[in-house]
């Protein structure tokens, strides 16, 4: 399993560590309305998720925005942004942000996405920050576990790898 701090302290990191290649499993989180979502709504896309421990913090907000950004020419590609903050709060934010078609996804409930992606923080009971791509066919392409909470990602790597799937 991925080695992972945050804030400088090790945290143990709950679920199944996800690696390139492997089928990406499904989950069910929330949409902002309160409505189950899995992976599978999106089929047929390439999805990059960006994990995020909470969206409403300084590194989680610009994560969210630049994914979003730079994602935004690619097409057949779509960029789910999952959390464990309330949809209200998450909505809150992108109302804020003046993001009204950033795609917020809510792992609070059950821990789906999280265990079957290998992070939930235990300590913390919050996602540990990450990217995967995965290609239309269902295919992790890209699997990046941030190995401290409070740093940023590798965005072009993961933009780079949505591009080639």
């Amino acid at each position: 399993m991925t080695n992972v701090t945050f804030k400088g302290n090790a945290v143990t990191l709950l679920g199944n560590e996800q690696k390139v290649g492997d089928i990406a499993p499904d989950f069910t989180v929330l949409n902002r309305d309160l409505e189950p979502v899995t992976l599978h709504d999106f089929d047929g896309l390439v999805r990059i998720i960006s994990v995020v421990p909470s969206i409403d913090t300084s590194v989680c907000s610009q994560q969210t925005r630049r994914f979003n950004e730079e994602a935004s020419g690619l097409e057949n590609t779509v960029v789910l942004t999952v959390s464990v903050d309330l949809p209200f709060a998450q909505k809150k934010w992108c109302a804020a942000e003046g993001l009204e078609n950033v795609i917020t996804l809510s792992d609070h409930r059950d821990l789906s996405f999280g265990e079957a992606y290998g992070v939930v923080m235990k300590e913390l009971r919050l996602l540990a920050r990450s990217v995967f791509v995965v290609d239309a066919a269902g295919k992790i392409v890209h699997a990046e576990y941030v190995s401290e909470g409070t740093n940023h990602p590798d965005y072009e790597k993961a933009i780079e790898s949505a591009k080639k799937a």
